[in-house]
């Protein structure tokens, strides 16, 4: 399974739906990164935006890959595979996260558009609710989105593909840490409070459970999301 991650705006989630949603999910897939700036090494492999052939081969070589595609690259990119005729071929799937903000939702209209342009067909979209209020309805915070949609049904969507806003990802430093991991630590916390001598160990302690307790929440939630993707019935059609 080869993916791609993408949107038009920053700040919609690519990297955490890319690392934290997607590879974990794909037993054995690559997470590759292409990014002009603040790109690190921790991942599989990072490239810069114009370097297309560079992605064109590496997607040869390898099964199962998830690609975040910085904002400041898709253009770059875009153009590049309509030079490259067929290239949007090797992919299986496009992921366009969403976000409820109006300016981000009108970019990811803008998104679905090029993809379309490009000859991508609705089936190999899949639209991502991202950073959902809990206190509001999905159809109202989406209208615009929902709306567009609806009239030109430009990606394949599914109101259960959802995951809300949660400070879980700000907590997880590096590229190792590993959401199940955390999860299910059995790192009895409150006893390490309990017996710590001094205040500096009482509060490392006291984010080791608050982390653990953020993970623990919000892995059904992912596992929820990921299952309403339905990237399995993209599999036939990749064999055949």
């Amino acid at each position: 399974m080869k993916i791609a991650v993408l949107s038009f705006s920053g700040n919609v989630g690519k990297s955490t739906i890319a690392r934290h949603l997607l590879a974990p999910r794909l037993p054995g897939a690559k997470l590759i990164s292409i990014e002009s700036i603040n790109a690190g090494e921790e991942l599989d492999h990072v490239i810069r935006g114009r370097q297309f052939a560079e992605l064109q081969e590496f997607l040869q070589i390898v099964d199962d890959v998830v690609v975040d595609i910085g904002a400041s690259n898709i253009e770059d990119l875009l153009t590049l595979m309509r030079r490259y005729q067929g290239s949007h071929e090797d992919f299986d799937i496009f992921i366009v996260p969403a976000v409820p903000a109006g300016k981000q939702q009108r970019d990811t209209i803008a998104t679905l558009v090029e993809l379309s342009r490009l000859g991508i067909p609705p089936g190999k979209v899949r639209v991502i609710f991202n950073m959902v209020e809990d206190d509001s309805e999905l159809e109202r915070q989406f209208e615009p989105l929902l709306a567009f949609l609806q009239q030109s049904p430009m990606a394949r969507v599914s109101l259960a593909c959802q995951l809300g806003f949660n400070e879980i990802y700000g907590r997880l430093n590096g590229p190792d840490v590993d959401l199940v991991a955390v999860a299910s630590d059995s790192t009895d916390y409150k006893a390490l409070i309990k017996n710590s001598a001094d205040n500096e160990s009482r509060l490392a302690h006291a984010q080791g459970l608050a982390t653990q307790r953020l993970a623990r929440g919000v892995l059904p939630k992912l596992d929820a999301c990921f299952h309403a993707l339905n990237l399995r019935e993209l599999v036939p059609s990749k064999q055949g």
